[in-house]
């Protein structure tokens, strides 16, 4: 065996230590949205601001957040200079902040139209609380994928085999106006739901929405149902079923009737009360399981 050949199988590999976060868009000033895009939009889009560091180091580029890319990719450069970051994706490790950062900060380092390598754990280094000049979110909801692509990725045949299957797999969804981080979906003919992130600690909202419960107060009108409730990224989901037949809109009145009884009782602070108790042991019987 040669010595260059046996140097490098007995030189160790560096091993990345992969750090999970259970509240990764914490400290951001739309984390409920963040959360809501990743796990309950199939397509909308924002755009993202950095900060003049970022900038000064990497250089201006328009860089536009997205539910999901084509194929899943973890990023985008596009040939006319536009970056696209995937919050939906196959492959992440235990922080998706620092995946996000990663993915933004190699596209940025990537040629227009060249090809994104972003590393499965990228182990420490920058999240986006360290790169992004943070403020609200300015989303855009969209029918189909084709904002993605410029003329000459449409040419592609992958790609836009991508483009046809990503289309077929959204549901119609409305973003509400009555709370931040709400959405109604059609997920069947005859069923849809309205789903609602919540941006309190995950204890607190469950104590609001067991008062709430025990109260008989956790409907959004008749014919609803609450369904249960998820965890998404340290945050509580709650899900209601409503009628299949309604649109987004007509559910705006309701969930602000229902988001005005959640602001109230969250003001109590008080230890939950026997019935409350129960109605909290009900709901954490009911989560729910995302996807």
């Amino acid at each position: 065996m040669s010595k260059r050949r046996k140097s490098r199988e007995t030189t160790p590999k560096t091993k990345v230590r992969d750090i999970f976060v259970a509240r990764p868009f914490e400290g951001l000033a739309d984390e409920p949205e963040w959360v809501a895009l990743r796990e309950l939009v199939p397509a909308a889009s924002a755009p993202l601001a950095l900060k003049p560091e970022i900038i000064a180091e990497y250089g201006d580029r328009p860089v536009t957040l997205s539910t999901v890319l084509p194929m899943a990719w973890p990023a985008m450069s596009r040939q006319d200079g536009q970056i696209f970051i995937g919050l939906q994706r196959h492959i992440q490790s235990g922080d998706v902040s620092r995946d996000l950062a990663v993915a933004i900060l190699g596209a940025l380092g990537t040629e227009p139209g060249g090809t994104v390598e972003v590393p499965a754990l990228p182990g420490a280094g920058p999240r986006l609380q360290d790169i992004l000049a943070d403020g609200p979110l300015e989303i855009t909801m969209h029918e189909g994928f084709e904002y993605w692509l410029d003329a000459d990725q449409m040419k592609d045949a992958t790609v836009k085999a991508s483009l046809e299957r990503a289309n077929a797999s959204i549901y119609p969804t409305v973003r509400l106006a009555a709370a931040k981080a709400a959405y109604w979906c059609r997920v069947a003919p005859d069923k849809s739901h309205v789903r609602w992130v919540l941006g309190e600690p995950e204890d607190k909202a469950l104590d609001a929405l067991s008062r709430l419960s025990a109260s008989g107060d956790l409907l959004l009108g008749e014919g609803t149902k609450f369904a249960g409730m998820f965890r998404a990224h340290g945050l509580l989901v709650p899900v209601w079923d409503v009628p299949g037949e309604p649109e987004g809109a007509d559910f705006e009145a309701p969930l602000a009737a229902f988001a005005k009884r959640y602001a109230d009782i969250l003001a109590v602070d008080e230890p939950l009360d026997s019935a409350a108790r129960r109605a909290k042991q009900g709901l954490i019987g009911r989560q729910l399981t995302l996807r």
